[in-house]
């Protein structure tokens, strides 16, 4: 093997592993530390703040789930509104085989997942069923269901997607089906409908995953495929999610022997090979997949092995609660791309900080980690805690940073 071969294969292989929710701990684990050495340079580390923002989660399952029987965060919990759950009302009036559920499930799941980037603080999507109003994830929940159950994904004539019609999906499409105006205005509208095009593309690519006769939700039996006697791990889900969407992702994006790496982003003071990898959007879609295969008779294992998300609800806990601070609070309202050190900094100390809030909640709530696991402590939880606290403190209860939504991160 040349010197050139060992290269390429050392390059394939830290590409491999910066595709894992270990590479996300360790890279993110080390920003971490720097913090706690104080040697970071936006952010400062205040963990004995970490008791307050956990009594604020504990305060927020408390009040909503009284009985501590917590479901895993996932985008099922954004279709009920008002206490109506709208993807459940469609189904039970499906005719359809479990399996075809399953499929049907996962492409609603993986669309509306796509499209969930921040909304921003002027979108809102009025229910042609009640005329009520929703904004932020829950009206991108709706609209993308309304989309999905009018075949705007597919064949135009019921719930369902096609490789054909993703593939030539067009931000004029999705600006209909969303309500965009000019006065109520979609950030990332291009970039979002750019990853379905994208996505319908990558199925078509790939029929060892998505079928001869390609279809999005063949993924439900690929992945069911590789369920073993125990079931099928939910690190498998992100390893077919990482793989087969590689190629959706655009080309401001890094690679690394040829392999596409998604949301993983460079930072000075990283280790070796200086990124920082999140896969927000993939693990999101991978926490969203584990129902699916649940109903259709699956049991999925290891939730544990991924990690929390990191985005502005999450790490807004942690700044609103006083865990991080800004070095320099200026910096808040200057709009920060993802790629910027300060949002690097911020999204892994959010990593490393949801692994330790867990641990503190599940000893204030005395569940253990298989009663409590991370997804349920999530949506119990930091994410609703950090829109709570958001709406404490700013108006509109915007993220405590400004943020450039280019609609495929956060």
């Amino acid at each position: 093997m040349t010197t050139t071969d060992l290269a390429e294969a050392d390059a394939a292989a830290t590409a491999e592993w910066l595709l894992s929710p270990e590479a996300i701990r360790a890279q993110c684990g080390a920003i971490y530390d720097l913090g706690l050495a104080g040697k970071l340079k936006h952010f400062t580390l205040h963990p004995e703040m970490l008791e307050t923002a956990a009594d604020e989660v504990v305060a927020t399952i408390r009040e909503t789930y009284p009985d501590l029987a917590v479901p895993p965060h996932s985008r099922w919990r954004h279709f009920v509104l008002d206490r109506r759950d709208r993807w459940e009302e469609h189904a039970a009036g499906l005719d359809v085989a479990p399996q075809e559920r399953a499929r049907l499930e996962c492409e609603l799941a993986i669309v509306s997942v796509l499209l969930d980037a921040g909304a921003g603080p002027l979108w809102t999507y009025r229910d042609p069923d009640t005329g009520a109003e929703y904004a932020r994830s829950e009206g991108l929940a709706l609209a993308s269901l309304d989309m999905f159950m009018a075949g705007a994904f597919g064949d135009g004539r019921g719930p369902g997607t096609t490789a054909a019609t993703l593939a030539r999906f067009s931000a004029e499409k999705l600006a209909a089906g969303f309500q965009v105006t000019e006065d109520n205005p979609l950030e990332g509208l291009e970039g979002r409908a750019s990853l379905i095009a994208a996505l319908g593309q990558a199925v078509e690519a790939q029929p060892a995953i998505f079928g001869d006769a390609p279809r999005l939700g063949h993924v439900a039996d690929h992945l069911a495929g590789l369920a073993g006697e125990d079931g099928l791990e939910a690190q498998a889900i992100l390893d077919v999610i990482l793989s087969s969407l590689a190629p959706i992702w655009g080309s401001d994006r890094p690679s690394l022997g040829g392999v596409p790496l998604g949301d993983c982003w460079a930072h000075p003071q990283a280790p070796a090979p200086g990124l920082v990898p999140f896969h927000k959007l993939s693990q999101w879609l991978a926490y969203s997949l584990i129902e699916p295969m649940q109903r259709a008779g699956i049991a999925v294992t290891g939730l544990d092995r991924l990690t929390g998300l990191a985005e502005y609800r999450n790490g807004g806990l942690f700044l609103d609660a006083g865990v991080i601070a800004l070095r320099h609070p200026r910096e808040a309202a200057v709009p920060q791309a993802p790629g910027s050190a300060l949002v690097v900094e911020w999204r892994a100390l959010t990593v490393i900080l949801l692994d330790k809030v867990a641990d503190l909640v599940r000893r204030k709530l005395k569940l253990s980690a298989e009663q409590l696991p991370l997804a349920s402590v999530l949506e119990g939880g930091t994410w609703a805690t950090g829109r709570r606290l958001a709406r404490r403190k700013r108006p509109g209860g915007t993220p405590p940073i400004s943020l450039v939504s280019t609609g495929t991160v956060f």
